[in-house]
């Protein structure tokens, strides 16, 4: 199976973005070559980007104390079980202060390097990073592969709140879902009313299908079509029924 998400805000959509950054942050770094860890810079910038953008610092902060106060209220409910409810209440009071901590804007202390900043405005080019525009950044990238993961973590460290707020509010998003099986009729699926509202949806189906969804939804609809992946296909919609598991998760 293979899982599609849709983000039914633009607040969702920030984490989830900012997750994939992340995501592709620990696997770059985690490498040897040049090549890796420069991928693993431009993800590091594209954060700087999303996070400019928006008051995330704020939006986590306060997320984080309305899931506090509703898994709190949990405690005397015979059918959670306490440890679980304790250890995920520990993380989140470990991350609310963490995020207060955090000077000013989030990645101020990336701004605040010069260096950093100038391989950041070069990259804003098509191929403005190579070596003769930036010397400096061409030698780090001939430096020893432990020395630039060493710089790298020092880079990405003081976002680890940032980062552990969003995976908290991201779990708890998905394991709140409601799933319900369904089948597309010739490709096209419709559903009214306010049932699909949520935050998130989850579709998931046989990753063998030659064909993907694509999804809109409102307040009012939910329209989802499968279109065939072949790039020489004319047709517009996979004209076969297809069944799929749909999950609408709310926080």
């Amino acid at each position: 199976m293979i899982c599609y998400e849709l983000p039914l805000n633009e607040r969702i959509r920030i984490l989830l973005r900012l997750e994939d950054l992340f995501d592709k942050i620990d696997f770059f770094s985690a490498k040897e070559t040049s090549f890796e860890h420069h991928a693993a810079l431009v993800a590091l910038f594209e954060i700087l980007d999303v996070t400019s953008r928006s008051d995330l610092k704020s939006d986590l902060l306060q997320e984080l104390d309305k899931q506090r106060a509703l898994l709190d209220s949990l405690r005397k409910n015979p059918e959670v079980s306490e440890e679980a409810l304790s250890r995920i209440l520990l993380d989140i009071g470990t991350t609310f202060r963490g995020l207060l901590e955090i000077p000013g804007r989030i990645g101020g202390h990336l701004r605040d390097n010069e260096w950093l900043m100038s391989i950041k405005q070069r990259m804003s080019i098509p191929g403005g990073a190579c070596e003769f525009d930036l010397p400096t950044y061409h030698y780090w990238l001939h430096m020893n592969p432990e020395a630039r993961q060493t710089d790298l973590r020092s880079w990405i460290m003081p976002l680890s709140p940032i980062r552990d707020g969003i995976n908290i509010v991201l779990n708890l998003l998905r394991n709140s879902g409601k799933s319900f099986h369904h089948t597309a009729a010739h490709g096209v699926f419709q559903q009214a009313g306010a049932e699909h509202q949520a935050h998130l949806l989850q579709l998931q189906i046989d990753n063998e299908l030659p064909c993907v969804p694509e999804i809109s939804a409102n307040k009012y609809a939910l329209n989802i079509r499968f279109i065939p992946t072949q790039p020489d296909q004319k047709a517009s919609i996979y004209e076969e029924d297809i069944p799929f598991k749909l999950t609408f998760c709310s926080l």
